[in-house]
């Protein structure tokens, strides 16, 4: 990955690549596009941050920099420079695109490379003035990003590297028209010629038809099974009626130890205040996040968390998606949320990168509906399952003989695989066939060929599964480091 990237990847004490990493990095640095579904925690942001910074420090910043330097009518108002960024980042949510923005620093160091980030919800002008002193790679949430083009501060003509990640939690959120408009809509290079990759956790049927229109020939990566959860996290399923649930945390509290990092999910904003009034009469220390409190409030909320300060999180959803903080102990649902994928997102917050962890959710007649995918759930991560909440599968798959297993998170339904491998041989613009034991089926003229089928060899008890789309990939050839052979480089140097 180069001397530098290498250099700084030694000082944040990464010794060896997750799973996800081992596989992804390799296939970025080939220039495939990618879509990758792996467990939270699993190390999705280093997997593409690194060969992305890798290959801007090495490509240089070329025509963008001609670009920036020529001014005239491509600037921005008021004079000010209009900024070309190479690498695109979008996330859904504001403490995410900050936590992908501070790891993109901390890789790009003494490299030359210049992350920025823009958000919602901060001062705009001071993100302006930031964009002003230059930006290689751009991490962005999509609605502020739009503003950001509109207003003539950022221009996409040279992006070369577009990543999209928590796919799914942005369309979720709407997000997909603001998507559509900056990739398809605007100057971004089109796919084929820009690298396209697409990260999450989960990948539903709408997230992998989407990646039809944006990547090109895609590999599909999945580390483990498509919204698992990990063997490190310790699942806990209680029984417990809303009128009990305060004096039952304060139990398991004073059970994990006032100074253990404990994030504490509720459904609601009201209901957020409201336990974090309660459990600050009680004497503990303890801060909350959601959408109604301002971003420095939401910044400071988490620094104190982070820092152990206000060692008790309460949360409602807002905070369920990529917040990376990596010595949370316990995982507590006071409420549980209405589907499974939420849970799957919410206790992925412990027992990141490797690290033990303990979930415990409050559970009780309101939560019926989640019964079937939560006793499946424990199953496959081997977890204990209470006898009454098998009991209330049954009962729930009795009244509703037609709702049969949930297909997206059982190994053999539609998001555990390339969704390219159920379709016969393509035709014209079609997709290939499933390969079976070989690789994926031929498509058509322009088409996608099939899944290969290959069982790669586990890596740390993942399991691991591959589909090519189209052409067939080899590991071979991508050890080493790039050297430049005399001259004057991209750089100037």
């Amino acid at each position: 990955m180069g001397e530098i990237i290498m250099s700084n990847i030694a000082l944040t004490r990464y010794t060896r690549p997750t799973p996800v990493q081992k596989y992804a990095i390799p296939i970025i640095k080939n220039k495939r596009d990618l879509m990758a579904c792996a467990q939270t925690g699993s190390g999705k942001t280093a997997a593409f941050l690194l060969p992305v910074l890798s290959q801007i420090y090495t490509e240089g910043p070329g025509e963008a920099l001609a670009a920036q330097k020529s001014g005239g009518q491509d600037n921005g108002k008021y004079g000010r420079r209009k900024q070309y960024p190479l690498a695109l980042v979008l996330a859904p949510t504001r403490e995410l695109a900050l936590q992908i923005y501070e790891e993109a620093r901390k890789f790009a160091y003494r490299s030359r490379v210049r992350p920025c980030v823009v958000y919602g919800g901060a001062d705009i002008g001071q993100q302006i003035r930031d964009l002003e002193r230059g930006c290689h790679l751009l991490v962005a949430t999509p609605g502020r990003l739009v503003d950001m083009m509109e207003r003539g501060k950022i221009g996409l003509d040279y992006c070369n590297y577009l990543v999209l990640d928590e796919a799914d939690r942005m369309l979720d959120m709407g997000f997909e028209p603001q998507i559509r408009r900056i990739v398809e809509q605007d100057t971004m290079p089109p796919k084929g010629i820009r690298q396209t990759m697409m990260f999450s956790a989960t990948f539903p049927k709408e997230i992998q038809i989407l990646a039809r229109d944006f990547l090109e020939e895609y590999i599909f990566l999945a580390v483990g099974r498509v919204g698992s959860t990990s063997e490190n996290i310790t699942q806990k399923v209680v029984w417990v009626e809303d009128g009990d649930k305060r004096s039952f945390l304060l139990d398991l509290l004073n059970a994990t130890g006032k100074n253990s990092l404990t994030l504490v999910f509720v459904e609601t904003k009201k209901g957020a205040d409201a336990l974090e009034d309660f459990l600050y009469r009680e004497g503990y220390a303890c801060t909350s996040i959601h959408g109604d409190r301002s971003q420095r409030d939401r910044e400071e909320a988490l620094h104190q968390f982070r820092s152990g300060r206000c060692p008790i999180l309460v949360a409602t959803a807002v905070a369920a998606r990529g917040l990376d903080i990596s010595n949370v102990k316990h995982v507590i649902n006071f409420d549980l949320p209405s589907d499974i994928e939420e849970y799957v997102h919410r206790i992925g917050r412990t027992g990141r990168v490797g690290n033990l962890g303990l979930a415990t959710s409050f559970f009780n007649d309101k939560n019926g509906n989640i019964t079937k995918d939560l006793l499946d759930i424990l199953v496959e991560a081997k977890q204990e399952v209470p006898s009454w909440l098998e009991s209330l599968a049954y009962e729930h798959q009795h009244k509703s003989n037609t709702r049969g297993r949930s297909k997206r998170f059982t190994s053999g339904g539609f998001g555990a695989r390339d969704y390219r491998q159920t379709s016969g041989g393509g035709s014209t613009g079609g997709f290939g066939g499933r390969g079976g034991r070989q690789p994926g089926g031929h498509g058509g003229n322009r088409g996608f060929g099939g899944g290969g089928k290959y069982p790669l060899k586990p890596h740390n008890g993942a399991t691991f599964g591959c589909g090519f789309g189209g052409n067939f990939y080899s590991s071979d050839g991508y050890g080493g480091n790039y050297s430049h052979q005399g001259g004057v480089d991209w750089w100037g140097n």
